[in-house]
């Protein structure tokens, strides 16, 4: 059986850009780098982006996501925009504290309350 690649959704609102991942499990390297891809190709067509990850599907996720995610965390700040991250699963939320990812990521519960964190985009 054929590894399917993650997949994404991107959903522009007024303030922001929320890319939703929708897979349960992000575990293959490969698939890993082709997430990678697509989220800074959202990033780069900005100019200045407000960004959401919406984690609301997700159950299971590798190291490397976290790896991936400091990855877009700099893209996104090098753009001097701003990052949230929402509805991320307890059992995930946990590795985010136990790697002290927690207090580099602004983790919000829910999309609305993520979007309304952030500073208007100019």
């Amino acid at each position: 059986m054929a590894s399917m690649r993650p997949r994404i959704s991107v959903e522009y609102g007024k303030n922001s850009t929320i890319i939703t991942f929708t897979d349960e499990k992000i575990l293959e390297e490969k698939d890993i780098q082709v997430l990678g891809e697509s989220i800074m190709s959202v990033i780069e067509q900005a100019e200045r982006i407000n960004l959401i990850l919406d984690f609301s599907k997700v159950r299971f996720l590798s190291s490397a996501v976290l790896g991936l995610l400091i990855r877009v965390s700099k893209r996104v700040y090098e753009c001097d925009g701003q990052l949230r991250l929402c509805n991320i699963d307890p059992k995930i939320h946990e590795i985010f504290k136990i790697t002290r990812l927690n207090r580099i990521f602004d983790i919000c519960e829910g999309v609305e309350d993520a979007a309304e964190s952030m500073a208007p985009a100019d």
